[in-house]
């Protein structure tokens, strides 16, 4: 018997792990949809259990979408992504993640921006800790937010990497040639 995948109530579980520009992500997918992007050492990284299997597919979907997807992103050809995503989180962190998500490619808010814009201006450290338990960096631009003095606050792929995705998108952005992580 073959097993391909964790199932947890029902749902299937599954990972790869791709290289890109800011080292080795691991990419997680629950029945059909992205469900985690985790960079090596990521704070808040998931225990290995829950990613479920690694694949022995590399052609399920939505792998090759994912994969098609970072390539662009980090060639400087992409700068919006449309793979199925499923994050599982509280309702408040849902409801931060998809603010994420309305960020535009290149340019950043701070925490307490991202606070009003969900309709709770006085929770920027709430923000603060949903924006750092965002299971799928770089496709739910975390990297985006930053201090409210412009400071690169925290990165749960560390700061190095924030900076480096940060910079790359404003390079790509006004049309110059991206740097090299």
């Amino acid at each position: 018997m073959r097993t391909t995948g964790k199932r947890t109530t029902g749902k299937r579980t599954t990972h790869t792990v791709l290289e890109s520009k800011v080292g080795p992500l691991t990419i997680v997918v629950t029945d059909g949809a992205l469900s985690g992007l985790y960079m090596q050492q990521q704070r808040h990284r998931p225990s290995p259990e829950t990613l479920g299997f690694p694949t022995d597919d590399p052609n399920e979907q939505p792998f090759p979408q994912v994969a098609e997807q970072l390539d662009a992103y980090f060639a400087g050809d992409l700068t919006e992504f449309d793979v199925p995503i499923a994050m599982n989180g509280t309702p408040f962190q849902q409801r931060v993640w998809a603010a994420l998500q309305r960020i535009p490619y290149g340019e950043t808010v701070t925490y307490g921006e991202l606070a009003q814009e969900i309709g709770s201006p006085t929770a920027s450290r709430a923000v603060g800790l949903a924006n750092g338990k965002n299971p799928i960096s770089v496709i739910v631009p975390c990297h985006r937010v930053i201090g409210s003095n412009g400071d690169l606050t925290g990165y749960g792929g560390g700061i190095e990497r924030k900076r480096f995705l940060l910079d790359f998108e404003r390079t790509v952005r006004h049309g110059a040639e991206p740097a090299l992580f």
